[in-house]
């Protein structure tokens, strides 16, 4: 049977990660391992600094207390002792779209798995959204990873899904939209006068393209943009020889 990993970035007791566990059932063995408390906004990144601790809850359900990332590792290494046939990272609670994919820890889980040479799925909706927006989400997550497991993904590759509110118009392949973002920090006093800063989200003003993930869910449809770990800009590497070249010397 095909052995499916489930983790996320909101917690193991979210209920968009018990949703999509569920949804995938039918596709094969699920076993989820997800962080024990929120790691919204961490990224691509690893514990390394501290020991990690890995705890059974009931049936196939596990939490790491780190990233989605260190969830991953530990699955693969200690929990599954092989790789799944497939990664499946959500629901998550807030869309993971544009330039915002780059702090997504959810879509870290899938990314991880793409780098571990198994096809990864990254799915969200937007924050807030109601049960039934998160249901519909899971159900479309499990419709993806059925032709996933069937059709295989391209090394390297994995899905980054955001689903509308309501209901929706269909599938649309994207890619990732742009947009100029302003930071807002937020200063204040703690009890003994020390200044203290709260990271807000920012104002955000997005570069309009028909062809975006942003575009497609203002437009109600769900968003599917494939990506890979690649982050070489190709069509500059000319560009960059002349920097890097002798001045004066060619380069071709």
């Amino acid at each position: 049977m095909n052995q499916i990993l489930v983790t996320n970035d909101d917690g193991v007791r979210s209920p968009g990660l018990e949703r999509l566990a569920n949804a995938l059932t039918p596709l094969g063995v699920v076993t989820v391992v997800a962080p024990v408390a929120e790691s919204s906004a961490s990224g691509h990144s690893l514990t390394l600094a501290r020991p990690l601790r890995l705890e059974q809850h009931e049936g196939r359900v596990y939490s790491v207390d780190g990233t989605p990332t260190d969830c991953v590792n530990v699955a693969v290494a200690k929990v599954l002792g092989h790789l799944p046939d497939l990664v499946v990272s959500g629901v998550n609670n807030g869309y993971n779209l544009g330039d915002d994919i780059t702090y997504s820890g959810t879509v870290a889980g899938a990314l991880e798995a793409a780098l571990l040479g198994v096809p990864g799925l990254a799915i969200s909706v937007g924050s807030g959204s109601p049960a039934a927006d998160v249901a519909r989400a899971a159900e479309i997550a499990a419709e993806l990873a059925a032709r996933v497991l069937e059709e295989g993904l391209p090394p390297r590759v994995l899905l980054n899904v955001n689903v509308p509110r309501g209901a929706h118009a269909g599938l649309r392949v994207t890619v990732q939209a742009r947009r100029n973002h302003a930071t807002s920090v937020a200063e204040a006093l703690d009890p003994r006068r020390r200044r203290y800063f709260w990271i807000e989200e920012g104002e955000s003003h997005w570069e309009v393209s028909d062809r975006s993930d942003h575009q497609a869910i203002k437009e109600g449809w769900v968003s599917v943009t494939p990506l890979h770990p690649d982050w070489t800009a190709h069509d500059h590497l000319t560009a960059t020889g002349r920097l890097c070249a002798p001045r004066g010397a060619e380069v071709e």
